[in-house]
């Protein structure tokens, strides 16, 4: 079996890479890292946030580590909330809040859907040596109505292409198939089979 660390500690997104996988994986976050640090995402960019978390997380461990950066990109906000996704209401806000500000925004254009995407970069390390990088978008919109108990952040108001439910309503393993991480990590899966 091999062990894959997500240099994250956000169980949701560890609980999800770890049902892509399936079988034959053991993936970890940092809660399994004695002395992990908080790892502050303060690039410009999800690739730079993930290549800051893959490469310090990578110092600290010797096997596989895997980092993700991934938000919502709104067109009618310019592509916001993007980078500042799980900050989009301030730095301690939790995903209702970010909702919240989000609709609140949203509401101020008129209408009830909105074209978006969600971003994912993932970039793979091992022992300080950057492996590669992988990016997966998912193209859809924003809804005005929270709609679903599924998945976490967005997930209850971002609607995918060709679907008239939100992630929080599909299935999960429907969600992961079509979803920007799942997307990006199917690449760095081809990647480690290459």
């Amino acid at each position: 079996m091999q062990t894959l660390l997500i240099a994250t500690w956000n169980r949701h997104k560890t609980r999800e890479i770890g049902q892509m996988l399936g079988a034959g994986w053991d993936v970890r976050d940092l809660a399994s890292l004695p002395h992990a640090p908080k790892l502050e995402e303060t690039g410009a960019t999800f690739e730079e946030n993930a290549t800051f978390k893959a490469l310090t997380v990578s110092k600290m461990f010797t096997g596989l580590v895997l980092a993700d950066d991934s938000g919502l990109e709104v067109d009618a906000l310019d592509g916001a909330p993007g980078v500042q996704s799980a900050r989009f209401a301030g730095p301690n806000a939790n995903d209702a809040e970010n909702r919240f500000l989000l609709i609140r925004k949203l509401r101020n254009f008129g209408g009830d859907k909105f074209p978006a995407r969600f971003r994912c970069v993932m970039v793979l390390a091992s022992q300080s040596e950057l492996l590669g990088s992988f990016a997966g978008i998912i193209r859809g919109n924003v809804v005005l109505e929270e709609r679903g108990e599924s998945g976490f952040g967005y997930d209850s108001v971002f609607v995918p292409q060709g679907y008239a439910e939100t992630f929080g309503e599909l299935q999960p393993e429907i969600k992961n198939s079509l979803s920007h991480r799942g997307r990006a990590l199917a690449k760095v899966l081809e990647f480690l089979r290459s």
